[in-house]
């Protein structure tokens, strides 16, 4: 950054801080947020018809690839195909051509489009190119059309987040404000294809935002609710996939049998993650380029659409069926062994498709076993607890999981089950899996995420806790060359490269530094030395209050450069009471970290006084 890059970056912080309130709230949003809520309902509107072409896309794709016929009716499965053993020849044509488009037109189209949108977050400031806005949907739907085994969700996302960047990008705005576009067209793509709204925001929040600020928080959630309102009157009302009413009061045995289910599902998601990146790792050491790589794993995908039908396409069907309770063991084997492995082998081999629906059919698969020998308590119960639990192990997202579960079967009874299961797989997950599997593909192209949230320590420790008192102060009618007898004694002994200047009332007016002070004190015997300290002080220096919280002295440093600060009373600002740097905010950090690390007893059990033999004798109380 050179000067004048750094001085526009400390004007543009410096009206940032003018256009916050003059005293501390509990958020930082400005009214800007309403502007930006405007462009994210536009975005979520857009972003549903989005959802509605796309699905359109892929029925065009599957009639087309599998009957040879031109319609776009969404009624026709691969599994309803009559091609017979040339069934295996489609996905490799699919294959084949999302190759070309990813090689001739954009690589970004490869993948199953969240990771891609969290790269596009992170590395490139929510700036999509907008050929991917095209691009990416296309593709997906000649992947998912000539049987590939995915949803359509994962594409929807990542074209909806293509298409709110690529409206941001027509306005004046920060990296952050385009972000929060970018999601909410992603938010949105997703609560449009399932009927989803809040766990689409809740996927945002915890796949996406990477913060909990009201300034996305709020335009994900109207672009998402838009989305959802929208879908109404073009794709219908959900609930997607409605169940049975289960019953409220799940016995103790249930919900302790949830807790293994979530263990299952947890171990599930570990297998499904190894696989998909064990399967990329293969591709990675073909001699060839990854161009070919999607029809090569078309190949395996033709094989097992040849095996087992059911396992090609998106595979809603199945996924009702299996919370209907009513799938045969041979279809429930077929969605883990067949399904499974062409989806880990045609995702490591980078083709186009969504995550989604693939882990609801796996889950709801693997609740259809469990149903054998766990209590009953309903059909389609353990599918529906399953489900939910594999999204969060999987995905990492346990609200996520929780509240997508319910609003696609609109099972309210079933919360307290999900819950359970839920965040039981989650806690599986993380304590035996380094990465998800969306983040597992950032981490290999040398990038680290965290997925935890917290509030910055910075943010609750104030200025007057940290900074320094014990400070030398300098009256600005202090001569030149009386200062310069106060090296040896004070100023050439003290670690303070600051000093704040008073005047003759002991009100703070200005600072001068270390530096300064020495290159007036060697010119004290030039003609045109200086003659008063208030010839070399600085009158507009920059302040801290202290009741500003340490991330306001963090950022007031990196918008101006400095590392040190006189610290002043906000209703007084002439008085000073202390100084702030670097060192004083590493120390809150050290203080944070000891209450992170640091182990003690706080209470202790009551100790019994005895006697025995005349002594007295102290037992501690068991």
């Amino acid at each position: 950054m050179n000067v004048a890059d750094s001085v526009g970056f400390a004007e543009r912080f410096r009206r940032f801080e003018n256009s916050a309130a003059s005293e501390l709230g509990d958020f930082t949003t400005t009214r800007r947020v309403l502007r930006i809520s405007l462009l994210a309902v536009i975005i979520g509107l857009a972003s549903a018809v989005i959802a509605f072409l796309l699905l359109r896309l892929i029925a065009f794709f599957t009639n087309l690839f599998f009957f040879q016929t031109l319609s776009f009716s969404g009624d026709a499965t691969p599994a309803m195909s009559t091609l017979g053993v040339f069934i295996v020849i489609v996905p490799v044509i699919g294959g084949l051509i999302v190759g070309l488009m990813a090689r001739y037109g954009s690589d970004r189209i490869r993948g199953h489009g969240i990771p891609e949108a969290i790269e596009a977050i992170l590395l490139n400031g929510s700036k999509v190119q907008p050929k991917i806005a095209l691009l990416k949907p296309l593709s997906s739907a000649i992947s998912i059309g000539s049987g590939g085994p995915f949803g359509a969700e994962g594409p929807i996302i990542m074209t909806g987040g293509a298409f709110g960047s690529m409206i941001a990008q027509f306005f004046r705005l920060t990296s952050a404000e385009r972000k929060t576009l970018l999601v909410a067209g992603a938010a949105a793509g997703m609560s449009a294809t399932f009927a989803a709204p809040i766990a689409s925001v809740l996927l945002a929040v915890e796949l996406l935002l990477f913060e909990w600020k009201p300034r996305s928080l709020i335009p994900v959630a109207l672009a998402s609710a838009a989305a959802a309102t929208a879908r109404r009157y073009i794709l219908g009302v959900g609930p997607l996939f409605p169940v049975p009413e289960h019953p409220l009061n799940v016995g103790l045995d249930g919900l302790a049998a949830c807790l293994l289910a979530g263990v299952l599902a947890g171990l599930l998601s570990l297998i499904l993650t190894k696989a998909v990146y064990a399967s990329e790792d293969f591709f990675a050491k073909l001699p060839i380029h990854w161009m070919w790589w999607p029809a090569i794993g078309g190949v395996v995908i033709g094989v097992g659409g040849l095996i087992f039908p059911q396992a090609l396409g998106v595979g809603y069907d199945t996924i009702g069926a299996l919370l209907q309770g009513d799938v045969p063991i041979k279809v429930i084997a077929g969605i883990l062994i067949v399904k499974s492995t062409i989806w880990a082998v045609s995702l490591g081999s980078g083709t186009s498709g969504g995550v989604l629906a693939p882990l609801l059919m796996m889950g709801g698969a693997l609740g259809g076993i469990e149903a054998m020998f766990l209590p009953a308590e309903g059909l389609g119960f353990w599918p529906l607890i399953s489900m939910g639990a594999i999204l969060g192990g999987t995905m990492r997202s346990p609200l996520t999981g929780i509240v997508f579960a319910f609003e696609l079967t609109h099972d309210i009874n079933m919360l307290l089950p999900l819950l359970i299961a839920v965040t039981t797989a989650h806690g599986f997950t993380v304590l035996t899996l380094g990465r998800s599997i969306l983040t597992e593909k950032i981490e290999r192209r040398g990038y680290h995420m965290s997925r935890e949230y917290a509030l910055d320590p910075l943010e609750i420790t104030f200025a007057r806790e940290v900074m320094r008192t014990d400070i030398v102060v300098l009256p600005e009618t202090l001569s030149i060359k009386d200062l310069s007898k106060l090296i040896p004694t004070d100023l050439g002994q003290r670690v303070q490269h600051m000093y704040p200047v008073v005047d003759s009332e002991d009100k703070f007016v200005g600072v001068v530094t270390r530096r300064e002070l020495r290159a007036a004190i060697q010119q004290v015997k030039g003609t045109a030395a200086k003659k008063h300290l208030s010839d070399i002080a600085r009158y507009d220096a920059q302040v801290v209050y202290d009741d500003e919280p340490l991330r306001v002295v963090v950022e007031r440093m990196a918008a101006t450069g400095l590392t040190r600060f006189p610290v002043v009373h906000r209703d007084h600002p002439r008085d000073l009471v202390g100084s702030i740097s670097l060192n004083n905010l590493l120390a809150a950090r050290v203080g944070q970290l000891e209450s992170e690390t640091r182990r003690e007893q706080v209470l202790q059990l009551p100790k019994l006084k005895s006697k025995r033999n005349g002594e007295t004798e102290e037992r501690d109380v068991d």
